[in-house]
């Protein structure tokens, strides 16, 4: 069976273990349910912007073409870090688009991948950011007004608590649970005295708030870590052996099909 389309990243539904599938042109893959298979993946030579459909030679900020990386507000540097929106100085590249992104509730939350980090969302992408990162645990720690805010909150976390994920550690699945009620409600007693007075007033603490324990579709997970690149190897696969964050997880390596959105690819499936 053969499938063709553009890639972009894996939709996904919690469950027990999560459910994973991918919308090409060509139709609907549920790569959940293809776990010990055989999958080829073949670049067949095109990338095409995610936003406005133009080629490009090169993809930018995983799928857009140089114009939208330059010009589109959800590729600005405030996406990245937050607390480095300029709306209010009237700067904005997309007012329009920053309010119903950035302006817009937002959760900081704790999560377990391979390490206890702190990151924010929309919370209107729980639990999709958390499985997005490969996180085996996860929590909602306080909610705020707006993208901002929740930067602002993270910077502060960030001094006592890791902001990044070791990508390999996670693929290997090479975690210890912990209690994240009780991390959360040590990181806000130390938060808390450093923080200015509008932005205090502006948290709602989740104390209140249940772990997420996720479980990932898996016959195994890598002792070592190789990254597949369809660049240099234009066709790869091998048997999957589990998906986790927006990984494949082959016998033969790992590939991250979120960082080749826009690039056309045939998929070769058992079936």
């Amino acid at each position: 069976m053969r499938v063709e389309g553009h890639l972009h990243k894996m939709h996904s539904a919690a469950g027990d273990p999560v459910r994973y599938w991918l919308e090409l042109e060509g139709g609907r893959v549920d790569l959940h349910d293809r776990i010990g298979q055989v999958i080829g993946i073949e670049w067949l030579g095109e990338i095409h912007c995610v936003h406005c459909g133009r080629t490009t030679s090169k993809s930018f900020n995983q799928g857009y073409c140089y114009p939208c990386f330059r010009s589109l507000a959800q590729c600005d540097v405030c996406i990245v870090s937050p607390e480095k929106c300029h709306y209010d100085a009237g700067t904005c590249r997309e007012p329009d688009w920053a309010e119903g992104h950035c302006l817009q509730p937002h959760v900081v939350y704790l999560s377990n991948t391979a390490g206890v980090k702190v990151g924010i969302t929309r919370e209107t992408q729980i639990p999709t950011r958390w499985i997005d990162q490969g996180a085996r645990q996860a929590l909602a720690m306080a909610r705020v007004p707006t993208r901002h805010d929740a930067g602002r909150l993270e910077v502060a976390c960030k001094a006592h608590v890791a902001d990044r994920t070791n990508w390999r550690a996670m693929l290997k699945d090479a975690f210890e649970a912990v209690d994240l009620v009780r991390e959360a409600a040590s990181l806000r007693a130390r938060v808390e005295p450093e923080l200015d007075r509008d932005l205090a007033r502006r948290i709602e603490w989740r104390v209140d708030a249940e772990p997420v324990v996720i479980d990932y579709p898996a016959q195994g997970f890598p002792q070592k870590v190789v990254s597949l690149n369809l660049e240099k190897t234009p066709q790869v696969g091998g048997r999957l052996q589990a998906i986790k964050g927006q990984y494949l997880i082959f016998d033969s390596g790992v590939i991250n099909l979120r960082k080749y959105a826009g690039y056309r690819v045939a998929l070769t499936l058992e079936g």
